[in-house]
């Protein structure tokens, strides 16, 4: 961009997108690289008619530029000034709102309706790419071609004889070889059938030791356990019997001195004794209490039947006199 907000394209041409010439097949991996134009920063946006292009040789100078852009700044900032001092227009009331009214000296007719124009452009097809030819290696080296004359060649019937005995022999000695070799791998084989059998026959054995070897070692700890459990149980039955011996030498002396003891504190009671302390004895208490009671509550209502006599007859006895 220029100092006058000019865009100057200044950028090395290259191609938008690396394609072939001929149309390719579409395939999975194929992505296509384009792009909007609308989007791009080097494409000019407005009316390009009315710009004023100004050459290189007549721009002005830098100086010159930096005081329009103060001046332009300045007025900005005095529009923002007096577009606030403004007083702004008041809400409508309900049900009614502001419409646009011009004020202009010479009307214009408004619309809606934005003129609109369409253009196409039309590209070339692709073409179809030929078929691909059938790769030939190119040739190496000379022609060279060789005559041979009649009788130049060997006598078959003549030279034939030792190639057939070759053969011959050959394919003898390859018999016999191979007939070897079938014996070998024959008497192999049976040493490799009696070495497997000498093999299990062995592994069987080793078996049937090992088998025997861990019933023995079984019946071995098996033994030892019964004979430790046999020493332990001796062992606990000796205690047992020295802990009772013990226990009775010393309870001995102990049991009369205990239950003397209980006696004393009347632990050991007597069942006829403990019964007429316990049931008798309150019964009895009980009802004597009772009977005393009754008799205090009767001698009470003597007491007061006498005093109300008492009292009567004094009072008859003040009237009469």
């Amino acid at each position: 961009m220029d100092p006058n907000g000019n865009y100057i394209f200044s950028s090395r041409p290259r191609p938008v997108e690396n394609r072939s010439r001929y149309k390719e097949p579409p395939t999975e991996q194929t992505h296509s690289t384009y792009g909007n134009i609308m989007y791009d920063r080097r494409v000019v946006r407005g009316n390009t008619y009315v710009q004023h292009i100004i050459p290189i040789i007549a721009q002005p100078d830098t100086v010159e530029v930096q005081i329009q852009q103060q001046i332009r700044r300045r007025a900005l900032a005095r529009k923002q000034a007096r577009g606030q001092l403004r007083t702004n227009t008041p809400e409508a009331v309900q049900g009614r709102k502001h419409i646009d009214v011009q004020t202009e000296q010479y009307l214009e007719e408004l619309s809606d309706i934005i003129v609109a124009k369409d253009i196409e452009c039309q590209t070339d097809d692709f073409l179809d790419r030929p078929t691909t030819p059938l790769f030939i290696p190119a040739k190496s080296g000379k022609d060279v071609e060789t005559q041979i004359e009649e009788g130049e060649l060997f006598d078959f019937d003549r030279e034939v004889q030792p190639v057939l005995e070759l053969l011959v022999g050959k394919t003898i000695e390859q018999s016999l070889g191979e007939v070897m070799e079938e014996e070998e791998l024959a008497c192999l084989r049976a040493q490799q059938r009696a070495f497997k059998e000498l093999r299990n026959n062995e592994l069987a054995e080793v078996l049937r030791l090992q088998e025997q070897e861990r019933r023995r070692s079984e019946e071995k700890e098996r033994r030892i356990a019964h004979q430790k459990e046999v020493l332990k149980k001796e062992k606990e039955v000796a205690e047992k019997i020295a802990a009772r011996a013990c226990s009775k030498q010393y309870l001995s002396d102990l049991l009369p001195a205990v239950f003397t003891s209980l006696r004393g504190h009347g632990y050991f009671y007597d069942p006829v004794e403990k019964d007429i302390e316990t049931n008798f004895i309150p019964w009895l208490m009980d009802e004597v209490n009772n009977s005393l009671e009754w008799r205090y509550t009767a001698r009470n209502l003597l007491d007061n039947i006498i005093h109300d006599v008492v009292q009567k007859r004094h009072e008859m006895f003040k009237e009469t006199q």
